[in-house]
């Protein structure tokens, strides 16, 4: 079952690609512990961090298909983008990404982790603005700081993607022990005897 490289493929699709093809590969580019909070079974953790920064040096040894997984599609669709050129030739998005898993009551394996990075988001922005607007009152400067966070989250939307989002994704409780492990990566390139 091919569908084409690049193209986005629904929860339905995704089930039966992994029923019958046991070398398709579920890659999910979420935070380590976004992962560690839910996860789709048979699925391995390689941060869109890790890709960005080993990005040159990703060279695929196999031609399993392979599904993307991020919190909504975004990320997985960048990650996409990243491994175009690693040789990949049958890479999937999954489509709505884990919300959308979860929505059509597709199993999931639940641990304790971090708030998925959209909810971080909102709770720093949130809290920088609030901030900012107390602050003003005492130093009437520190609104600006409220107005670059709003202008910050407008040009999130209009280019859908987010600096703070990174900047985030940089902090502790979302790099867990398999963040920087660059041994990851073989999940994605690997010959299938020797995925980690």
């Amino acid at each position: 079952m091919s569908h084409g490289s690049g193209a986005e493929i629904g929860v339905d699709e995704t089930r039966t690609l992994l029923a019958h093809n046991a070398a398709t590969r579920l890659i999910d580019v979420r935070t380590p512990g976004e992962f560690a909070g839910s996860r789709i079974t048979g699925s391995c953790n390689v941060p869109l961090e890790l890709l960005r920064e080993h990005r040159r040096g990703l060279r695929a040894a196999h031609g399993d298909p392979v599904v993307l997984v991020c919190r909504s599609g975004t990320r997985a669709e960048e990650a996409r983008r990243l491994v175009a050129e690693s040789g990949l030739a049958d890479v999937h998005v999954l489509r709505g990404g884990i919300a959308a898993w979860e929505s059509a009551d597709a199993p999931l394996v639940r641990g304790r982790g971090a708030w998925a990075m959209e909810r971080q988001v909102r709770l720093a922005a949130g809290t920088i603005v609030l901030l900012a607007v107390v602050a003003s009152l005492l130093a009437e400067p520190v609104k600006w700081l409220a107005a670059a966070v709003g202008a910050g989250l407008v040009v999130a939307a209009v280019t859908d993607t987010c600096a703070m989002a990174r900047a985030l994704s940089l902090l502790p409780w979302n790099r867990a022990a398999a963040g920087g492990d660059p041994a990851a990566l073989s999940a994605l390139t690997a010959p299938a005897g020797e995925r980690g």
